[in-house]
C-alpha cells in the first residue's frame, strides 16, 4: 500500500472514532433528558393536582363577579325610569306656556320613547313604571290638546260669507305660522294616540273638526235664514217663482267657498290619509244644517208646487254643481251633498207628472168655455210653464234621465216608485233636449186633447168647437215660435194634426151649406148644356129643365143664401186669432167658392138677373169669402 493511501486511511479511521465517541455522549445525554422529562411530568401532575381547585374557584369567582355587575346594571336601569319619571313629571304636569311649548313636547318625546323601551323589555318589574309613564303621557297629551283647542278657537270667530261672495274674494284661511304650530302639536298627539286607538281620529283631529265645524256652521247661519226668508210668497199665492230670487244660490256659494278654504287648512295640518276623514267630520254639522234648510224649502215647494217647482229645479242644479266642484277639489262630501238634496230632487221629479195632472184637472173642472171660441187662459199658462222650464234645462233633463223617457206620464211616479228602477231610467246617455221635447209634446197633447173633450161637452156646434181648438193651437204655436221652445220643438207634427182637426171641425159646418150647391145631372138622357165662350149657357141649361126642377133650383139658391149669410155672420162673430181667421177663411173659400161658381154658372138665369134667387154673383161671393180672412 502506498504511503499516501495509508496516511489517508489512518486519518479517516481517526474521524470515525471521534464520531463513535460523540454518539456515545449523545446517547448518554438522551437518557438524561428522558429522565428529566419523566421527572418534569411527575412534577406537572403534582402541580396540576395542587393548582386545579384554585383555578376552578377563580373561574367561579369571575362568573359571579360578572353576574353581580349585570345585576347592578339592571338595578341601575330599573332605577333610571323612576328617576326619569320624576324628572319628566315636573315638566309634563306644568302648563306648556310655563315651560315652553318646545321643551314640553321634547319631554313628551322622551317619555314616549322611554315607554316604548320599557314595553319592549317585557320585565314585570317595569309594569308599575309603564303605568305611571302612560298616565303621565295622558296628562301631557291632554295639555297639548288644550293648547291645540285654544289655537283653533283664536281664529274661529264666525265671519259674514256674503261679503266675500259679493266681492268674489277668497275665504279666509289660517296663517302659515298657525298651521305650523297646529301641525306640530297634532303630530305629537297623533304619535301617542295612534298606539292607543289606531282606527280612530286623533283627539286633536276631533278638536279641530268641532271648533272649525262650529265656525263654519255659525258663519253660514245667516245664509240659511236668507234662503228660507226669500222663499216666502210675496206676489200672492199664484206668483210664479223667478229664477235667482231665492238665497239658495248664495248659500251654495258660501258652502263651496268655506269648504274649500277649510280643505286647504286641513292639508297643511294633517297627514294625507287623514284629510278626507277630518274634512268630513269638520263639515258634518254645517251639512246637517244645510240638509235641514233644504227640507224646509222642500216643504215650501211641495205646498206651492205648481208655482215654485222651478225653485226645486234651481236647487237641484246649484247643489249638484256645488257637489261636483267639491268632489273635484277635495275628493269628498259628494254623498253628504247628495243626501241633503234628495228630498228636493224627489219633489222635482214628482212635479213633472203633477204639472200634467194639473192641466187635465183644471180643464175638466171648467164649467164653461167662451161661446165665441176664444182661447182660454190655461193655454198660455201651460206654454208659459214650458217656456220657463227652458231656463232650467240642465237639472230638468237630469231628472228626466232618471225617470226615463215617458216616465213622467204616470201620476205621482217619482214619489211612489222612486226606489224601483226601470229599464228607461238606466239610459244615462239619453239626449236631455230630446227628453224635454218629448215632455213638452206630451204636455201640449194633454192640453189640446182635454180642451177638445171639454169643447164637445160645453160648446154647441162644430164650427165653434173648431174655432176654439184652432185658437188654442194658434196660441201654442205662437208661444213656441217666440221663445226658446222653438229650437227644442221645431216643427211639431202633432200640433199640425191638431190644426188640421180644428179646420175639419170648422169646415164641417159649411158642408151643410154646400149641400144646397149640389144638383143631379142625368147626362145619359140629356144633351150636354151649350156653352157660351168658355162658360156654360145658363139660359140653355134652364130651358132643358122642367118647371119642377126650376123650382128646386130656386129653393137651393134661397136655402144657400140663408145658410151662407148665417155662417158668414157667425164667422165674423167668432173671436179668432189673426192666423186662425186667415187660415179658416182660406179653407172656407177654397171649399165653397168652386162649388158656388159651378152652380151659379149653370143656374144664375133662374131669376133672369133680378137677384131674387141668385143673390150673389161669382165676384160678389168671392169678395165676401175673401173678407172672411
Amino acid at each position: 500500500m502506498p504511503p499516501q493511501r495509508r496516511a489517508a486511511f489512518a486519518e479517516e479511521s481517526a474521524e470515525v472514532e471521534v464520531l463513535y465517541a460523540n454518539l456515545e455522549k449523545l446517547k448518554s445525554l438522551s437518557k438524561k433528558i428522558q429522565g428529566s422529562m419523566s421527572r418534569l411530568e411527575v412534577s406537572g401532575r403534582t402541580v396540576q393536582d395542587a393548582i386545579g381547585p384554585v383555578y376552578g374557584n377563580t373561574q367561579r369567582l369571575q362568573v359571579m363577579n360578572t353576574n353581580v355587575d349585570r345585576v347592578l346594571e339592571a338595578i341601575e336601569r330599573a332605577r333610571e325610569p323612576l328617576d326619569m319619571t320624576k324628572r319628566e313629571e315636573r315638566i309634563l304636569r306644568s302648563r306648556p306656556d310655563r315651560v315652553g311649548l318646545v321643551d314640553y313636547m321634547s319631554s313628551i318625546d322622551r317619555t314616549n320613547q322611554a315607554l316604548r323601551d320599557l314595553k319592549a323589555s317585557n320585565l314585570r318589574s317595569n309594569q308599575q313604571v309603564i303605568s305611571e309613564l302612560t298616565n303621565l303621557l295622558s296628562v301631557g297629551t291632554q295639555s297639548l290638546e288644550d293648547v291645540f283647542r285654544d289655537l283653533c278657537r283664536r281664529d274661529s270667530q264666525p265671519i259674514e260669507p256674503l261679503g266675500y261672495i259679493m266681492k268674489s274674494s277668497e275665504f279666509p284661511r289660517l296663517v302659515q305660522q298657525k298651521t305650523g304650530q297646529l301641525r306640530t302639536i297634532h303630530s305629537q298627539i297623533y304619535n301617542y294616540t295612534s298606539q292607543v286607538s289606531p282606527n280612530e281620529l286623533a283627539p286633536s283631529a276631533k278638536i279641530y273638526a268641532h271648533e272649525r265645524g262650529q265656525y263654519i256652521t255659525l258663519s253660514l247661519g245667516n245664509l240659511a235664514q236668507a234662503s228660507l226668508s226669500t222663499a216666502r210668497k210675496v206676489g200672492g199665492a199664484d206668483a210664479i217663482y223667478k229664477q235667482g230670487s231665492n238665497g239658495i244660490g248664495t248659500y251654495a256659494s258660501g258652502i263651496h267657498g268655506m269648504y274649500t278654504a277649510e280643505y286647504d287648512n286641513i292639508c297643511l295640518i294633517f297627514s294625507r290619509e287623514e284629510w278626507g276623514h277630518v274634512l268630513s267630520a269638520t263639515c258634518e254639522p254645517s251639512l246637517a244644517a244645510f240638509a235641514s234648510t233644504l227640507r224646509d224649502l222642500d216643504t215650501h215647494i211641495r205646498t206651492n208646487l205648481l208655482t215654485d217647482c222651478y225653485l226645486a229645479y234651481e236647487i237641484v242644479e246649484l247643489v249638484t254643481n256645488t257637489s261636483v266642484n267639491l268632489e273635484d277639489r277635495t275628493g269628498e262630501l259628494k254623498q253628504g251633498m247628495s243626501d241633503a238634496l234628495k228630498p228636493v230632487r224627489e219633489t222635482a221629479k214628482s212635479s213633472l207628472s203633477t204639472l200634467l195632472t194639473d192641466v187635465r184637472s183644471k180643464i175638466q173642472q171648467m164649467q164653461s168655455l167662451p161661446t165665441d171660441g176664444a182661447a182660454v187662459p190655461i193655454t198660455s199658462e201651460v206654454l208659459r210653464r214650458l217656456q220657463i222650464m227652458t231656463s232650467y234645462l240642465p237639472p230638468i233633463t237630469s231628472i228626466m234621465r232618471s225617470l226615463g223617457d215617458g216616465g213622467w206620464s204616470a201620476p205621482n211616479n217619482a214619489s211612489s216608485n222612486s226606489s224601483i228602477p226601470t229599464l228607461k231610467s238606466f239610459d244615462v246617455g239619453a239626449d236631455g233636449k230630446q227628453l224635454f221635447s218629448h215632455y213638452s209634446s206630451d204636455t201640449i197633447e194633454t192640453l189640446l186633447s182635454n180642451l177638445e173633450q171639454r169643447a164637445k161637452s160645453l160648446l154647441r156646434g162644430k164650427s165653434v168647437q173648431g174655432v176654439f181648438l184652432a185658437n188654442n193651437a194658434a196660441v201654442v204655436e205662437r208661444m213656441i215660435r217666440s221663445s226658446e221652445l222653438q229650437p227644442l220643438l221645431g216643427h211639431s207634427a202633432k200640433l199640425e194634426s191638431w190644426k188640421k182637426k180644428a179646420s175639419q171641425l170648422y169646415t164641417d159646418a159649411w158642408k151643410e151649406t154646400s149641400v144646397h150647391l149640389l144638383d143631379v145631372q142625368y147626362t145619359s138622357k140629356q144633351p150636354r148644356p151649350p156653352s157660351v165662350g168658355q162658360g156654360v149657357d145658363s139660359a140653355a141649361v134652364l130651358r132643358s129643365l122642367s118647371s119642377k126642377d126650376k123650382d128646386g133650383i130656386k129653393e137651393k139658391f134661397k136655402s144657400f143664401n140663408v145658410s151662407f149669410d148665417e155662417l158668414v155672420a157667425k164667422h165674423k162673430s167668432f173671436k179668432m186669432e189673426p192666423e186662425v181667421r186667415r187660415q179658416l177663411g182660406r179653407d172656407v173659400q177654397t171649399f165653397i167658392e168652386p162649388l158656388y161658381s159651378r152652380f151659379w154658372e149653370r143656374y144664375h138665369e133662374v131669376d133672369k138677373g133680378k137677384g131674387k134667387y141668385a143673390k150673389y154673383d161669382k165676384s160678389q161671393l168671392s169678395s165676401i169669402l175673401a173678407s172672411l180672412s
